[in-house]
């Protein structure tokens, strides 16, 4: 979970770096804020696209092949980023970026279904689910301090070679645990101790068409299409509102605009943490996921009100918030694809079409931002209300829509073999 964890950091620290970047690039290029919109979308284009294939891709090769080759290929496009002459070229680097990072989060929740068993997954995703909080926290004082001592280029030059190193890491350390020469019979069958609904197949292709005409499939990614609604915001825009909308200068948002995502690293762990403990308690799993979904998104759905705010103080604490609450959902979001699957073989493209799902809202926001302030005169009041109704929307599909599995307990004739072999 720390590699899985690290991996994401350094992924999101990758993505994020654009929109930190953003007022410098947009400074030397002259970029207008509806072109800003689509350069920032332009990442999730491919992203999107890619997610069901990697999701495949993960089931049928496994997390130890599929994720340093992804690792690998994002860090190169990040660098290349450095070399922009312009809008299109960094656009293009931005595509190649996404496809790169596409498998992340179905490898990350691939690997919790493998190696935990299903009343610890909440936390686990937690776990790894922290990367993406600190990658964004890190990305603002980061790429600020470079941008301003050294130029935004170097920026993109120098995160783009962290992700090497990773790889060296998990090849030497990663195995499946049936493959893994620490894991012992014992702890194999704590793993697998309340997994005894999930069978695996003899192909280890699942069949997209099954997929597909699943409701729970739509039901996981229509529900993030519109968490990503809201939650792309911190991603993207939110360097430039406060920036250039409420007045903070570079020095004031190095300091005080990774607030949101250092608090939202504590949050996504509580959430998981809440989630596992109601579920270990004997609370149903449904309750125990959904609790902690729908009280995040309601609570998220605070950020409607930041742009009546005049205290930039009030303003952060606002935003803080929303965001730790938007985080508070993840971790029992990110165990719902092997909470719905019906086999071991669709957690991964499960996860691929619940991400898609998120990259479509992530995709949709940014240019509809970005064309909202061309058209309003730079007014942020629509997209930050519309963010929260989809805060709202998204509680309600995960609320009414989605199906979790009752726990199954073992067969009691089951011997200690029989249970290791499940």
């Amino acid at each position: 979970m720390a590699f899985s964890a690290l991996g994401l950091t350094i992924a999101y620290l990758d993505r994020a770096a654009l929109s930190v970047a953003l007022p410098f690039m947009a400074e030397d290029f002259h970029i207008s804020p509806a072109v800003q919109g689509v350069l920032l979308s332009s990442f999730f284009w491919t992203y999107a696209l890619a997610q069901i294939p990697s999701g495949w891709l993960l089931d049928k090769f496994g997390p130890r092949v599929i994720y340093p080759i992804a690792v690998g290929w994002w860090s190169i496009w990040t660098a290349l980023t450095a070399l922009s002459t312009g809008v299109t070229s960094a656009i293009v680097f931005r595509l190649g970026l996404g496809i790169g990072e596409a498998p992340v989060q179905p490898a990350n929740v691939k690997i919790v279904s493998q190696w935990f068993p299903r009343r610890e997954r909440a936390v686990a995703s937690s776990l790894f689910d922290m990367g993406q909080q600190i990658g964004q926290a890190l990305s603002i004082p980061i790429v600020t301090s470079i941008a301003v001592f050294a130029g935004w280029r170097w920026a993109f030059l120098l995160i783009g070679l962290v992700g090497l190193l990773w790889i060296v890491g998990w090849l030497a350390i990663y195995r499946s645990p049936d493959s893994h020469p620490r894991v012992s019979e014992e702890e194999l069958r704590h793993i697998r101790s309340d997994q005894a609904e999930m069978i695996p197949t003899e192909d280890s292709s699942p069949r997209w068409r099954d997929l597909l005409s699943n409701h729970q499939t739509w039901a996981l990614t229509s529900g993030y299409v519109f968490r990503s609604l809201a939650g792309a915001f911190f991603l993207t825009w939110y360097p430039s509102f406060l920036l250039n909308d409420r007045g903070f200068t570079e020095a004031e948002f190095g300091m005080v605009g990774a607030l949101p995502a250092l608090l939202g690293i504590a949050s996504t762990v509580l959430g998981g943490v809440v989630s596992d403990r109601m579920l270990g308690s004997g609370i149903s799993p449904s309750l125990s996921r959904k609790i902690p979904i729908i009280s995040g998104l309601v609570i998220s759905a605070s950020i409607g009100f930041s742009p009546f705010i005049d205290s930039n103080a009030l303003l952060m604490v606002v935003l803080t918030v929303s965001s730790a609450a938007h985080s508070f959902a993840g971790a029992a979001i990110l165990s719902l694809p092997a909470e719905v699957a019906t086999s071991p073989d669709q957690v991964g493209s499960l996860a691929g079409f619940q991400n898609f799902g998120s990259q479509l809202g992530n995709l949709i926001s940014p240019i509809g931002i970005g064309l909202f302030l061309t058209f309003s005169g730079g007014s942020y009041v629509g997209p930050l209300v519309f963010a929260a109704f989809s805060c709202l929307i998204s509680a309600a599909i995960y609320g009414l829509w989605v199906r979790i599995k009752p726990v199954e307990p073992l067969p009691s004739t089951a011997s200690p073999t029989d249970h290791g072999a499940s």
